[in-house]
């Protein structure tokens, strides 16, 4: 599935990933909107296989003498080592490039275009993770036909994280037993949701690249329940339009607004809360005064519904209490696990060997 040509686009990739197991096999992971429904679903199966063999053997050795290029433009102590734990729990290896300011990396001091670079380590390697600040940078790289290997997107500027999103769409999957809306959907879970699916959004939603990703992901894909989205934001902070836009193409999923954070958890299925930065704020005063409103905390979660599940893409700062941490709707490190899972998941399907 990688084309030698130089004009793929993403346009032309939409939904090529499916169920059949060889659309998966050295393809590039750019966006989420490469992925069926079909084939979220043999994604989601396959991260739960991974998790029980995690649990029962620790991995196995299906990517044995595999080599994965972990080359991040940009920190990300969550994403490397998940992607690092993922190939080496399937017996694989990897090589880490920390290209940021101070990093390790000699090329781009020596003036190397990122494409050079990559195409350099995939001489040692069998699959590229990507992070740069730039928007697009990934994609141009993965696309522009100069690679010859795979390259999975892990964050690009405030542009795509696609398994940040696949992994919060898994965790809301597993932990609700959502059905999708095709061959085979149906949940297997001992517990089923039914109904609607309502998503409360908390916090900054205007620069939290995490939400647009999963409001968007969730959208498009044919879940079998009606969606509705909260969003529940401060006023400066509210989610983008060109997210709002997209999401309303799609008829079975609602959005509403919300700014008091009590009256939006009610009825709740999942509330996902995302962290509002000091830094956004022009007056510091403007930040103290929506900072305090959007705390979880046990009086948030008596007043809940008991089967709502609390999300966080962590790091989490003051905005959910850590008293929280031991209910058991709290599922952020639950979130972080899966990450992991997820990701042996796209590594295990995109070497050929789910």
């Amino acid at each position: 599935s990688m084309s030698g040509n130089n004009t793929t686009t993403l346009a032309d990739l939409t939904n090529g990933l499916t169920s059949d197991p060889k659309t998966w096999k050295n393809s590039h992971l750019i966006s989420v909107t490469q992925i069926s429904t079909s084939g979220l679903l043999i994604l989601f199966q396959t991260a739960q296989s991974m998790r029980s063999l995690v649990r029962t053997k620790g991995g196995d050795s299906r990517l044995q003498h595999r080599v994965l290029a972990s080359v991040f433009y940009e920190a990300s102590t969550r994403t490397s080592c998940s992607f690092q734990a993922a190939i080496m729990r399937l017996g694989g290896t990897f090589i880490h490039v920390d290209g940021g300011k101070g990093g390790n990396t000699s090329a781009s001091k020596k003036g190397e275009s990122l494409e050079d670079t990559i195409r350099c380590l995939e001489c040692y390697t069998d699959v590229t993770v990507l992070r740069h600040p730039t928007t697009g940078s990934v994609q141009r790289v993965a696309l522009g036909g100069g690679t010859v290997k795979p390259v999975i997107n892990a964050g690009d500027g405030v542009g795509e994280h696609p398994t940040q999103a696949l992994l919060d769409a898994f965790t809301i999957w597993d932990e609700l037993g959502l059905s999708l809306d095709v061959a085979d959907g149906d949940s297997k879970n001992e517990k089923t949701h039914k109904g609607q699916l309502i998503i409360v959004m908390l916090g900054d939603l205007k620069h939290g690249r995490t939400v647009h990703s999963l409001a968007k992901l969730l959208a498009r894909s044919s879940i079998k329940h009606e969606l509705v989205l909260r969003y529940c934001a401060p006023s400066s902070l509210e989610m983008p339009s060109h997210v709002k836009e997209y999401v309303e193409k799609f008829p079975n999923a609602k959005q509403e607004e919300y700014t008091d954070m009590r009256e939006a958890v009610k009825g709740a299925n999942v509330l996902y809360v995302t962290r509002v930065q000091k830094e956004r704020f022009e007056h510091v005063e403007d930040y103290e005064k929506v900072k305090g409103a959007y705390v979880v905390d046990t009086s948030l979660m008596k007043s809940a519904p008991s089967g709502m599940i609390v999300m966080h893409p962590l790091p989490r700062v003051d905005e959910i209490a850590t008293e929280v941490d031991s209910d058991p709707r709290a599922c952020y490190f639950r979130q972080m696990e899966n990450g992991m899972f997820v990701r042996m998941a796209i590594l295990a399907l995109i070497l050929g060997t789910p």
